[in-house]
């Protein structure tokens, strides 16, 4: 018994080692079947680079240096001026795809028949939004660049005028600056006959888009300009969204951002400007009225969720009212800037675009 208990014992081990020899076995002829895949892959890259047109040059790097190798042993580059908007020989997907892109578009372009958007009459617009069109008037001061007028103000010295406003209640990082606000609130009202006023003020100019072409750019740009003032959020999204009570579309509708919120923005502007109404000097007077501000929501342009919620508006058709329609009713003179540039090229790019941007204000 004791030998065949020796021999049972035995016999275990060597299958236990030679379970481990298989799986030792196994991992290796793995190892080996992937390096000679990598193998294959690396010298199929390796030969297919020796044909020139399978190289596409890289779209980020395309206009950066020059493609003719004459400029690169001195030649002046104003002698080939003529090569400069050529596409690069080596961009094939450019030369293959480009005229047949060009064809697409023509064809559906053909199909289509462009008609002129018949505008809205004012009071149609006034019926979809009386609120608003109570608290903005029809007429501005005629000595402020900036579209701006007086309102009486009902309450007392001891009363918080942006208790109420929405963007301080959902937003905290908007805190500190309505603090800043309220502290200077009541040395900023005009009195007259035992009433107060304050100054409210829409924006100048609107830069409305689009997304990542450099609007915050030349947004910090503009600031820099004594005479040039934002809001006190760069990017308030009313026209588009808070207006119509979308934060964020996945969380649906909320109460919806009163005008008066979105003016509550512009209050610091319209101190420096009512400083200067109020100031005797006529030479300071008129340095003060050169301000203009402006605001710059990069959804003003495109953000078109809120269409179908508002204003009988559906899928079916051309909307009736839209948000240009409204700013054009309140500010016929209210001027747009647009920022776009090319999808395929760099991002940095873009920085450097907007030195050039001139907008006559």
């Amino acid at each position: 018994m004791n030998l065949l208990a020796v021999l049972e014992v035995r016999a275990e081990g060597n299958e236990s080692w030679s379970g481990f020899l298989r799986f030792k076995k196994g991992k290796r002829c793995s190892l080996v079947f992937g390096l000679i895949i990598m193998t294959l892959v690396m010298a199929s890259y390796i030969l297919s680079g020796v044909h020139q047109e399978l190289l596409i040059s890289s779209p980020f790097h395309y206009g950066a240096l020059p493609s003719n190798p004459s400029l690169m042993d001195g030649e002046n580059p104003s002698d080939t001026k003529e090569h400069h908007h050529q596409p690069s020989v080596n961009n094939i997907s450019y030369v293959k795809d480009d005229p047949s892109i060009k064809l697409i578009i023509n064809s559906i372009t053909a199909r289509i028949e462009f008609t002129t958007r018949q505008l809205p009459d004012v009071e149609d617009l006034r019926k979809q939004e009386l609120h608003m069109f109570s608290v903005i008037p029809h007429k501005f001061l005629p000595n402020s660049k900036s579209p701006c007028w007086y309102e009486e103000f009902t309450g007392r010295n001891t009363t918080d005028p942006y208790l109420t406003n929405s963007y301080v209640l959902y937003s905290k990082r908007f805190r500190s600056t309505f603090d800043a606000l309220r502290k200077a609130f009541w040395g900023h009202l005009s009195h007259a006959h035992g009433k107060h006023f304050r100054l409210r003020c829409l924006p100048h100019f609107y830069i409305i888009g689009q997304p990542k072409c450099g609007t915050t750019d030349l947004y910090d740009r503009l600031r820099l300009h004594p005479e040039v003032k934002f809001s006190a959020i760069k990017e308030p999204h009313w026209w588009t969204r808070k207006r119509f009570g979308i934060v964020r579309l996945r969380d649906g509708l909320r109460d919806r951002y009163p005008v008066e919120d979105y003016l509550d923005l512009f209050d610091l502007a319209a101190h420096q400007i009512h400083q200067g109404l109020q100031a005797s000097s006529t030479k300071e007077q008129s340095k003060m009225n050169r301000i203009i501000i402006g605001e710059a929501s990069a959804s003003t342009m495109w953000d078109n969720n809120a269409w179908t919620f508002f204003y009988d508006n559906s899928t079916d058709g051309e909307p009736p009212f839209l948000t240009q329609d409204f700013i054009h009713a309140f500010q016929p003179d209210a001027k747009l800037i647009v920022m776009l540039r090319d999808p395929v090229e760099s991002p940095d790019s873009t920085s450097e675009d907007t030195r050039t941007i001139k907008a006559s204000f």
